[in-house]
């Protein structure tokens, strides 16, 4: 359990990190690094297998999809930010 739970927060930190690049250019700290690769990571385990998109494999397939998920965080939390400015 505590290992599973040290694997998340690892690809959450990674996968948040490289979102964070791709979308901003710039990190956002680890905490929120690891919130956005975590959040991303349910929003690709939920959305990715709806329109038929899954990766199978091991760590690296869980890190693209949570980097996949956290960059659509990222562009969507942008565009609410754009329209409340």
């Amino acid at each position: 359990m505590l290992t599973s739970l040290i694997a998340w927060l690892l690809i959450g930190a990674i996968a948040g990190w490289l979102a964070s690049l791709i979308v901003k250019g710039r990190g956002l700290g680890l905490v929120n690094n690891i919130l956005v690769g975590i959040v991303g990571a349910v929003i690709a385990g939920w959305l990715l297998p709806l329109i038929g998109f899954v990766f199978i494999g091991g760590i690296l397939a869980a890190i693209v999809n949570a980097v996949i998920g956290a960059v659509l965080l990222l562009v969507i939390i942008g565009l609410v930010q754009q329209k409340t400015a």
